[in-house]
């Protein structure tokens, strides 16, 4: 049987360490979340004030896994650019 997940939408409230976050949903419930494998390999960025798409098990409602950060393109994103070391000719 394979396992039910509730999909939810939130607005991040605080930054925690170790990649989670607080995260309050549209109903004004809080709930402690993680990011997902995905969003860690692709090195996505989440900030306070970014919306977030969540999966939460319907066992323990207090906890959540970030899946997805919504397109918010009311305020640009000013991401520092990468840099790999010094280049070589």
């Amino acid at each position: 049987m394979p396992e039910e997940s509730i999909e939810v939408e939130g607005k991040i409230v605080t930054v925690l360490p170790g990649t989670m976050f607080r995260v309050e949903l549209t109903n004004g419930h809080q709930v402690l979340a993680h990011i997902s494998g995905k969003l860690r390999k692709n090195f996505i960025k989440i900030t306070v004030g970014d919306m977030v798409k969540m999966e939460m098990s319907p066992y323990d409602l207090n906890r959540a896994r970030i899946t997805y950060r919504m397109r918010n393109n009311t305020a640009p994103r000013n991401a520092p650019m990468r840099s790999f070391g010094p280049r070589r000719r």
